[in-house]
């Protein structure tokens, strides 16, 4: 089964990603993740997307999507993949369907965590203090939040007229979200 949680940053896709890693035996795809491993090792994507993170934009969608080329080409993640973070823009979207078209493989389902702008705001500044995250200070949460509204509701649109879209109020505490996901999912 391959699954995308879809919302803004500090919306819980990451949590619920790994509760549902364990649950289905399969692999979280954290673009986020990868991207700061990238920084991590100081490679040359990971100096272009320091860049763009600290000046609150989305990495360009060549880079996220030569990331996520060779997760899905792997044949020990054929149809295990949670996608924590990805797609977040029309080209990332389409670029996804293409991928898993060549390896036989479909989404079947869609979970958007729809989580208000001053809650996030709340749950990020913990994540920053928990977590030291350097991509999470309060300005640069707000112009994130801003382009995420801007670059994914063409993303939104496309997979909410889908009949494997959910849409789960992403304020609810987290093992609520959970036993939604479990409930939808069967599991």
């Amino acid at each position: 089964m391959n699954i995308i949680l879809f919302g803004p940053p500090g919306a819980g896709k990451g949590t619920q990603a790994k509760n549902l890693e364990k649950k289905l035996n399969n692999f979280q795809i954290s673009t986020g993740d990868m991207l700061r491993d990238e920084i991590k090792n100081n490679t040359e994507i990971g100096t272009k997307i320091i860049n763009n993170m600290n000046d609150g934009k989305f990495v360009e969608d060549e880079i996220v999507n030569k990331l996520i080329e060779k997760v899905i080409y792997d044949p020990q993640k054929k149809d295990r993949l949670i996608f924590d973070g990805y797609p977040r823009t029309l080209e990332q979207a389409k670029n996804l369907n293409f991928l898993l078209s060549n390896t036989k493989q479909k989404i079947d389902f869609v979970f958007f965590l729809n989580v208000k702008k001053d809650t996030l705001i709340k749950r990020i500044e913990k994540r920053k203090i928990l977590e030291k995250r350097s991509d999470d200070d309060s300005e640069t949460i707000l112009k994130r939040y801003d382009v995420y509204m801007e670059t994914t509701k063409p993303v939104l649109d496309y997979y909410s007229a889908k009949s494997n879209f959910k849409e789960i109020d992403g304020s609810l505490k987290i093992d609520e979200i959970t036993s939604k996901i479990s409930n939808i999912l069967r599991v």
